[in-house]
């Protein structure tokens, strides 16, 4: 029997994080290979690519950086790029103007102070241009192996909402609340997990309740849907719903006739 959102609202800290290091357990189980789904071969790539995948799909990505990777080996390279060809060659991920300007000022920073070297330091790679934590999150957890926090994406931030491990709602927040309640030798491979596990499962319309590892552990918060099995969460199956709405127009029916034969009468009174 999955957990209430009732029970969750009255969680101590100390369940919680349980209840989140028993839901990290769950995922490692299911997805002990997950990693990043970009495609790179040095930090510099997954800088870039981690910029254009922003309100793109990895897919799309991994067919752009191919060449791209080719064409601009280094951050000097992008630096010196006409803007207008870099951005004719990541037309198709989007926003393409406004990434090629993060690109080619972040490389341009990499190249004049530190050596064309992305560095190991959060600090320092928030302050690039286009860089917020969660690409820092994605460079030095997934480049460097180092955990300097979770990375939230759209699929990290729906299911920990889901779940009742946040109330939060901007990434930053929830970051932290996710720190709080995993140790930091989970940080990295959480992230990947959740966003493996958000594509295959607990997609954002539809999810798959049903097929899912985490159910005993999730209130569903926010979760519309009933279970595939026909009981929604708290009421009656499907079946049941239909046998009372049918019991209710069984009902109003004979109500109706009740009160024809009623009239019929009355009027032969008269």
């Amino acid at each position: 029997m999955s957990i209430t959102a009732e029970q969750v609202a009255q969680e101590t800290l100390a369940h919680r994080r349980r209840r989140a290091r028993s839901i990290a357990r769950a995922l490692a189980s299911e997805y002990p290979d997950a990693t990043c789904a970009l495609r790179f071969s040095n930090p510099l790539e997954l800088l870039v690519a981690t910029i254009l995948s922003a309100q793109c799909t990895d897919e799309r990505v991994n067919k752009v950086t191919p060449e791209l990777f080719r064409k601009y080996p280094t951050a000097r390279h992008y630096a010196q790029a006409p803007r207008s060809e870099l951005e004719r060659d990541i037309q198709s991920t989007g926003f393409f103007r406004n990434k090629a300007k993060a690109i080619q000022e972040c490389c341009r920073v990499l190249d004049e102070k530190y050596g064309g070297q992305v560095p190991r330091d959060i600090d320092a790679l928030v302050q690039l241009p286009g860089v917020g934590r969660k690409t820092a999150n994605v460079v030095l957890g997934t480049a460097y192996g180092i955990a300097s926090g979770v990375v939230v994406d759209t699929h990290v931030s729906r299911i920990v909402r889901r779940l009742g491990l946040t109330e939060a709602k901007q990434p930053d927040r929830i970051e932290q609340d996710l720190m709080e309640l995993l140790p930091r030798s989970e940080w990295i491979d959480f992230a990947h997990r959740l966003i493996h596990h958000g594509r295959r499962v607990c997609s954002a319309r539809k999810p798959k309740c049903d097929q899912c590892v985490l159910l005993r552990w999730c209130p569903r918060i926010g979760v519309a849907e009933p279970l595939a099995d026909g009981k929604p969460p708290g009421g009656r199956s499907k079946a049941g719903q239909k046998s009372q709405a049918g019991r209710k127009t069984a009902a109003a029916k004979s109500g109706k006739s009740a009160t024809r034969s009623g009239k019929r009468t009355s009027a032969r009174k008269k």
